[in-house]
């Protein structure tokens, strides 16, 4: 953490797309990792993205194996708490401290959508979704962001948050979240109630404690109405 809220202003760029800044932490954090994997893994694929260019402790490191198109394995790492949320297909997710110590991670019980807390981020649906998103969080008990996906996935993998919604799905975001929370007892599906696959088309993603509370609010952000079964 030795340039966390001590950048300079040269140590922060714009890349490519105009607004997408990047710093040299993130690089430097980029290039490291990427030399590690690829000593473990000679020959492997290996794609990332960086984002710290704020003063704020709300970001991460995400990482996530793929094999055959899914995520195998994750990792969400908090640089500034030194812990991770780690989740590995079919064996759990849990949280390994800066001591070494871990504990199981699980998504919160399901409650009643007017109690119900939740993280969205809204901005890249498409209209008229976008517009009517925000007027429909009034029936939870709060909606908010932390701009910053990795801290919302490992805050609803630990059942501190009862849902997330994301418009926007890069897979270097979602992939490591999405099986983190899955494994975490967590149903995540697409708007349309398909699963996620990193790289496909997105209609939005909706994570909630179980099925019927994805029902429940993907009714209530979407204004649809589902029929009851049988």
């Amino acid at each position: 953490m030795p340039r966390f809220r001590k950048l300079a202003a040269g140590d922060v760029r714009e890349k490519a797309a105009s607004g997408d800044l990047v710093t040299e932490a993130d690089e430097a954090a980029e290039r490291f990792i990427f030399a590690e994997l690829e000593r473990a893994f000679p020959g492997a694929l290996l794609v990332g993205e960086e984002a710290a260019t704020r003063d704020l402790p709300l970001f991460a490191v995400m990482a996530a194996a793929m094999v055959r198109g899914e995520s195998a394995a994750a990792v969400i790492h908090d640089p500034v708490l030194n812990d991770s949320a780690l989740a590995l297909r079919g064996e759990g997710a849990w949280l390994k401290g800066s001591t070494g110590k871990s504990r199981d991670l699980r998504v919160g019980r399901p409650v009643a959508v007017a109690a119900m807390n939740g993280m969205a981020s809204w901005q890249c649906f498409p209209e008229p979704l976008r517009t009517a998103l925000p007027a429909r969080f009034p029936a939870f008990a709060s909606v908010a962001s932390l701009r910053c996906c990795g801290q919302e996935y490992r805050l609803a993998a630990a059942g501190r948050c009862d849902f997330l919604l994301y418009g926007g799905l890069n897979p270097w975001d979602h992939a490591p979240g999405v099986l983190l929370f899955s494994e975490a007892g967590g149903h995540a599906r697409m708007l349309d109630g398909g699963h996620y696959r990193p790289g496909y088309p997105s209609t939005g993603l909706l994570c909630a404690p179980d099925a019927e509370s994805w029902l429940r609010i993907r009714d209530r952000l979407t204004g649809q109405q589902t029929e009851p079964a049988g």
